[in-house]
């Protein structure tokens, strides 16, 4: 296991050999782009305007493409990239979709774009040969997403943040705020939760000491063990499976055809086929309809078990982050979910003599607040200094340091995350709508009001649709 600073470190991607102490410039537009299986967002970014000029677009992916041969779909990744970044521009953040080795900014894999399709792609490289001009800072976008998310002030003293997406894909990274280090492994990773085996028990058997009171009852997996659903990257019974928006949309088809009469009478089943699923699962699970808890239950069961082996494993994380389009469409009900599940089955001792552990720790971020698309921003501006060292940040901040050269790999976290528009739209969030929690929208190119970084500004009027000439449609 290696670290990757969260400084310059070794310059790739970043145009930049020293100067390590800039943090956030605070002059200069940087062109921002967020590429999804779906979605490709791009922008101007800087840290006293936040993002302007908003477009979003198709992104050329085998879900938008699937006729197409992967080295095509590669190929026009590029033009849009370079589409994306105008010209005369100097420097380019890019959150990119991917399982990336942050060494060398090779592409290993992206089921959302890619699909089952594993041949190394040097993205970095054919970025810098088709625009030399330009600085490239590319980033994974699970890692775009931690920045913007830790850049927030209340997050300054915390030892370790986690940030997981639940979305087209799931993954995470982990950020030690001391130090500003990603640990990665000997191929520049960390955080694939979402291809890891899912843990989902065979039969739910209660046990309890002899003459104590029975147990609470445990409720009854939604499949057999036998029947696991296979993921985007092909193989059978992975994390993403299961918790990911596709994986959530399978296990209904299976769990409808496992016990049609249950289904037919569930809220769900009586929604009908017309309507969008993840509407109809987010109106189920409002009304706490009991079929829709039970597959929302199955569906995050294996994530529960990545998440409780990571607090058990690393008792300095401090904060569990969510967020991902599966997050904000289906509301609190993801984290609740997942607490039920940490609850009945928490660490050994620590639950019982703390039994608010896993609520203190889980968290769920609104939208706007873990933005990849402004966190590829502050990659490619410096870091968080700038932004901490304006609140008065010290030895606690990530002081100096640097995401620009960071290739940390995970699936993205955007797109038509169920297969439906409900939770489909840009990313992890689209930074046009009203913020829920607020009641209206954020002001643009101004901080949350928790003080971290500006959200997206609102684009001016046509600017939501094609992307420029030389973009794939």
């Amino acid at each position: 296991m290696t670290k990757e600073t969260t400084g310059l470190g070794t310059g790739l991607g970043t145009g930049l050999e020293s100067g390590l102490d800039t943090g956030v410039e605070g002059s200069g537009d940087i062109s921002v782009v967020d590429v999804g299986g779906t979605r490709l967002r791009r922008g101007i970014w800087s840290a006293e305007r936040g993002v302007r000029d908003l477009v979003d677009g198709p992104s050329p992916s085998v879900r938008t493409h699937p006729g197409l041969p992967v080295r095509e779909l590669r190929s026009r990744m590029v033009d849009a990239l370079c589409a994306a970044v105008a010209p005369g521009a100097s420097r380019a953040g890019v959150s990119f979709g991917a399982a990336l080795d942050h060494r060398t900014g090779t592409v290993y894999a992206s089921a959302p774009l890619w699909g089952a399709h594993a041949e190394p792609f040097d993205l970095l490289g054919a970025l810098r040969a088709a625009r030399p001009e330009v600085a490239w800072h590319l980033v994974n976008d699970v890692t775009a997403a931690l920045l913007h998310a830790a850049a927030a002030p209340r997050r300054r003293t915390l030892r370790k943040l986690l940030l997981v997406t639940v979305s087209t894909g799931i993954a995470c990274r982990t950020l030690d705020l001391r130090t500003g280090t990603v640990p990665v492994d000997d191929c520049g990773l960390q955080g694939e939760i979402g291809h890891l085996p899912a843990a989902i028990p065979a039969t739910p058997v209660p046990t309890a000491t002899p003459g104590a009171p029975a147990p609470d009852a445990v409720p009854a997996p939604l499949l057999p063990a036998k029947l696991r659903p296979v993921c985007d990257c092909g193989e059978p019974g992975h994390v993403a499976a299961y918790a990911s928006g596709p994986g959530i949309r399978r296990l209904a088809g299976l769990m409808r055809a496992r016990d049609g009469e249950r289904w037919a009478a569930s809220a769900l089943g009586r929604a009908g086929e017309e309507a969008g699923f993840e509407g109809a699962l987010r109106e189920a699970l409002d009304a706490g309809d009991a079929t829709a808890e039970a597959l929302l239950a199955a569906a995050t069961e294996p994530l529960a078990a990545v998440l409780r082996t990571a607090l058990c494993l690393d008792p300095e994380l401090d904060e569990i982050v969510l967020t991902g389009g599966v997050v904000y469409g289906l509301g609190d009900h993801v984290r609740r979910a997942l607490l039920t599940h940490l609850t009945r089955t928490g660490l050994y001792l620590t639950a019982d003599r703390s039994p608010d552990w896993a609520a203190r720790r889980v968290t769920a971020s609104r939208p706007g607040e873990a933005d990849p698309l402004i966190g590829a921003g502050i990659a490619a501006g410096g870091g968080l200094s700038g932004w901490w060292g304006r609140e008065g940040g010290g030895a606690g901040s990530v002081v100096g340091r640097h995401m620009g050269g960071s290739h940390m790999g995970g699936p993205h976290m955007a797109g038509s995350h169920m297969g439906g528009p409900h939770m489909g739209g840009p990313h992890t969030a689209d930074p046009h709508t009203a913020d829920p929690h607020t009641g209206g929208p954020h002001t643009a190119g101004c901080p949350t009001d928790d003080g971290s970084p500006a959200v997206p500004a609102h684009a001016t009027p046509g600017t939501t649709g094609p992307l420029p000439a030389g973009a794939p449609r």
